[in-house]
């Protein structure tokens, strides 16, 4: 029986990995507050 479950556990896990990829998450990735002021300061210099 446990060798069955974690079969089953595997591939139910690639499949969830397959399907994340393939249906990308439409929120914009996240910028950390450092990157945000490093990219004004850019911006403020041209």
């Amino acid at each position: 029986m446990n060798r069955k479950k974690k079969v089953n556990q595997i591939l139910k896990k690639k499949a969830k990995k397959i399907n994340d990829k393939l249906n990308p998450k439409s929120k914009p990735r996240y910028v950390s507050k450092a990157e945000r002021a490093k990219h004004e300061q850019e911006a403020g210099e041209e």
